[in-house]
């Protein structure tokens, strides 16, 4: 029996789930109109008998396509043919194909790649889990619906979402319900790697290929071998690493630096930003290839803020994870932690209630304080989410290094911010001037934070 190959991920348009296959019709030439629904496994085209499609038009070759269903799309390979294969008027030897495309074989054939969609329904999630993640409100079920359909594929998964939201978590969760949970689940932080040493973390490197390499290492992408690679906020990748990855993507292979042989690994990604990957693709910071191999299955976790009838619940479920059960949730508590608007998200939560365990209470007063301060009368009126108090220097040494880093960093860009566009009236140009930074940046600043900027 044959076996259909159906592929998971999002419509780029409406945003839905969706199973792709792929067919093969001759659009032109001597055998127009023949078609041929892709198998899993490889798929001949030829003039030999042989073939899976057979054609007549005697400028094809033999054998002279082989096509491979990949798990982000097909494969395309010219076998040295004698008038070759054509893509767009440009002669392609191998290619990969995620969507619709027209072929030229030989000198008469024309050939369409043709997707087949059919639409996913998403079954109502029946409890407020997700492996490790916890959710009761419709925004999380329906992310954890969607996620329990693409979790058992090969599907690459990319997380969009603010930071603190959650999405390493989410993506760890995946991996444990994946055909791959017995394997590694690893994590790169793209952000938190100097760019100097990401090649050597992410490919791995061979003794003597730089000063300092005393030793041959293995990379975080080979380290993740028949398991799963977490590639936590991708939209920090520099752009000149972004090719060698994609490399990686397209062939799953691995070469570590100073070495000429490649490593064969097999992985399965899972990506995650707090960007805006398309604003990205299009100011030209971040290959638009890249992003359609990442974003195969796209799907955005929902900020707190989205989701306070899920504070309760989280308050209660992170207490019984620092051994505090029957953490007691007042009336007047459960109002002033709905009524802040947590700018670091989940993560800010947790660390709140970490705070009440060990200060008490008391110690969150300062969430419900509602507004920021007043402007004085000869700046332009910034006004947002009541701006979090960074965290004493106590509080970061005891938080994991990313986390303690990832609160000072919010602080420190919001209150900059601020102050940034309070000196200059709110001009943006100016004030990414002064800053040094593109104003395109401030504009996504601003809209992270949620501010509103009036012109005095």
């Amino acid at each position: 029996m044959t076996t259909i190959h159906t592929q998971l991920l999002t419509d780029d348009a409406s945003g839905l789930l969706v199973e792709r296959r792929f067919r093969l019709r001759v659009a032109s030439g001597p055998d127009a109109g023949k078609e041929h629904v892709l198998d899993e496994g490889t798929t001949m085209v030829g003039t030999h008998t042989d073939n899976d499609v057979v054609l007549t038009d005697a400028t094809v070759s033999r054998y002279h396509l082989e096509v491979r269903v990949r798990r982000d799309g097909i494969e395309i390979r010219d076998l040295d043919t004698t008038n070759g294969t054509k893509q767009g008027g440009t002669k392609v030897g191998q290619v990969v194909l995620t969507g619709a495309a027209r072929l030229r074989l030989g000198k008469h054939t024309e050939m369409d790649v043709e997707p087949i969609d059919k639409s996913v329904d998403l079954d109502a999630w029946p409890g407020d889990r997700f492996g490790d993640v916890l959710g009761t409100t419709q925004p999380m079920k329906r992310l954890f619906a969607l996620l329990g359909k693409a979790a058992p594929t090969e599907a690459t998964i990319l997380l969009q979402g603010e930071t603190g939201t959650g999405k390493e978590a989410i993506a760890e969760s995946i991996h444990s319900q994946s055909r791959r949970a017995r394997g590694p689940f690893v994590v790169v932080d793209c952000g938190s790697i100097p760019h100097e040493l990401i090649a050597s973390e992410l490919f791995g490197h061979a003794k003597g290929s730089f000063t300092g390499a005393g030793a041959d290492k293995q990379g975080l992408i080979e380290a993740a071998n028949r398991g799963t690679l977490f590639l936590d906020e991708i939209g920090e990748l520099a752009l000149d690493l972004q090719p060698q990855l994609l490399r990686v993507l397209d062939r799953r292979q691995v070469r570590r630096v100073g070495e000429t042989q490649s490593v064969d690994v097999d992985i399965r990604v899972i990506a995650a930003t707090h960007r805006d990957l398309r604003a990205m693709v299009r100011a030209g910071t971040f290959r638009e290839d890249l992003y359609y191999r990442l974003a195969v299955v796209a799907t955005q976790v929902p900020p707190l803020r989205e989701r306070k009838a899920d504070i309760p619940a989280l308050a209660t479920w992170f207490a019984d994870k620092m051994g505090r059960s029957g953490f007691a949730q007042s009336p007047g508590l459960i109002e002033m932690l709905e009524r802040h608007d947590w700018p670091g998200n989940v993560r800010e939560l947790r660390n709140v209630v970490e705070r009440a365990l060990s200060l008490g209470q008391s110690s969150l007063a300062d969430l419900g304080s509602g507004t920021m301060p007043a402007p004085r009368a000869s700046e332009p009126e910034v006004t947002g989410p009541a701006p979090r108090r960074a965290p004493s220097s106590p509080d970061v040494l005891e938080l994991p290094f990313k986390d303690a880093k990832a609160a000072l960093v919010e602080t420190f860009e919001k209150d900059y911010l601020v102050a940034l566009l309070a000196r200059h009236k709110g001009n943006i140009s100016r004030a990414a001037s002064e800053a040094g930074i593109d104003r395109n940046y401030i504009h996504r600043l601003v809209k992270k934070y949620g501010l509103e900027v009036e012109r005095g």
